[in-house]
């Protein structure tokens, strides 16, 4: 019997509103791949993000397109050199880790070559607003032990010791998402060392980083948006100190390990991230947060509505997935 591959676009209210250097949203839009072989099913999810060229009816696209490969039964290593790394790859790459543990009977991680995951902490994320309204959202986020803060540019150092009053105690991340200039990075970075920031992520647009190689690192330098998949490690030299891997840039777990692998043997401090996504889209992320410096895996808590039945979060303490949500 042949594989079926379906998928379904869903959408899921977030809590409020998320907003970042590039604009503010109220729901996002899921992809979710489906493989069937016989009665047993495996998912993965991804997000489609518009930065690097994606959409809902883009990624649908190149999903459905490889329908025929699935139902001949390609395996995931065959997958890659199919799909170029995204979100489609990653949607299918992690259905096939699914249904994959579900014939099997062991668990993804297993399959993986990972150890087993335990319970991770994962930053949780403040959107970017003014000083004041980001010192209160911080005020109330202080009792947990990681927050991630997205920044935006002029003004940073005000959001940054706003945000460092309300949690005092909190480690913190900072994310420019690319929203920082050579004429405010190094005062930027210099507010962040003030504060006590642990990490900073993307501070420049990822076609003009190579001034990172040229100025002090006061505060670690993560590549988020200038690194998808292990062809882009080599332009990061001198650059960046970390680097943040998300499936849906990596194109699925299968990169994903393989990048963090490389990256550790160049030095590279790791950090787990997500688009903002459901539960279902941060499992497999979670099978990477034992070896990582940095988790921030917290979609689901940023969400009005999750999956039924969702990961499990107690405050910021991340659970591994169970294998009746994925893998």
């Amino acid at each position: 019997m042949s594989r079926r591959l379906t998928l379904a676009v869903e959408r899921f209210p977030i809590a409020g509103a998320f907003t970042i250097s590039r604009g503010s949203r109220t729901e996002i839009a899921v992809v979710v791949a489906t493989i069937a072989d016989g009665d047993t099913v495996g998912r993965g999810e991804c997000v489609p993000y518009p930065r690097y060229g994606e959409s809902v009816e883009s990624v649908s696209a190149l999903i459905e397109g490889q329908a025929a490969a699935i139902a001949a039964g390609i395996g995931r290593e065959e997958l890659m050199t199919r799909v170029k790394a995204g979100a489609a790859r990653n949607a299918l790459d992690c259905a096939l880790f699914d249904l994959a543990a579900k014939l099997e009977g062991r668990p993804a991680w297993q399959i993986a070559g990972l150890a087993e995951p335990r319970p991770a902490i994962t930053a949780y994320t403040l959107s970017l607003g003014t000083p004041e309204s980001m010192g209160e959202a911080a005020r109330k986020a202080a009792y947990r032990p990681l927050l991630k803060v997205k920044l935006g540019g002029d003004g940073d150092p005000e959001r940054i010791a706003a945000v460092r009053a309300g949690a005092p105690e909190a480690r913190l991340i900072v994310d420019a998402n690319e929203a920082w200039r050579p004429e405010n990075v190094e005062a930027n970075l210099e507010a962040c060392l003030k504060a006590g920031v642990a990490l900073i992520e993307q501070p420049l647009p990822a076609d003009a980083d190579a001034l990172l190689a040229e100025i002090p690192h006061p505060v670690p330098v993560c590549a988020d948006e200038s690194l998808h998949d292990r062809a882009g490690l080599d332009a990061l030299a001198g650059r960046y100190d970390a680097i943040n891997i998300k499936l849906d840039k990596t194109g699925g777990l299968t990169e994903a390990v393989l990048l963090a692998r490389e990256a550790r043997a160049r030095g590279l401090s790791i950090m787990v991230g997500c688009m903002l996504g459901t539960s279902l889209g941060m499992a497999p992320a979670a099978l990477l947060a034992n070896d990582a410096a940095f988790v921030d895996l917290d979609g689901p808590l940023l969400l009005a509505r999750d999956r039924d039945p969702p990961l499990r979060y107690e405050g910021s303490l991340m659970h591994p997935p169970t294998p009746d949500l994925w893998g």
